[in-house]
């Protein structure tokens, strides 16, 4: 059975095992080997990250083609305007699709 964990990942943390230069990663606060990050947060977001012992589920969980629904808050600098606030409550297209 496919074990799957739950990480509030920190800012400036990478959301990978291993870094070729030192930066903080995930093995700075977890120990788990055989287990694969489904996802990611970039290293200068903080949030829940699912991490999984099993590449099918992994795959599920971070596969755009499984279209699997995510979440984001966003902390803005400044006041955004009306039409600033309606554009994103359309929706946002990111770089790897909607």
């Amino acid at each position: 059975m496919p074990r799957l964990i739950l990480f509030n990942k920190p800012y400036g943390v990478l959301s990978q095992f291993t870094d070729a230069v030192g930066r903080p990663t995930l093995a700075t606060y977890l120990d788990l080997p055989g287990f694969r990050v489904a996802g990611r947060l970039d290293r200068d977001s903080e949030g829940l990250l699912a991490l999984t012992d099993e590449g099918g589920l992994q795959a599920r969980i971070s596969q755009p083609r499984h279209k699997l629904p995510k979440s984001y808050w966003a902390q803005v600098e400044g006041s955004p305007d009306e039409a600033a606030l309606e554009r994103l409550r359309q929706g946002v297209e990111l770089n790897d699709g909607p």
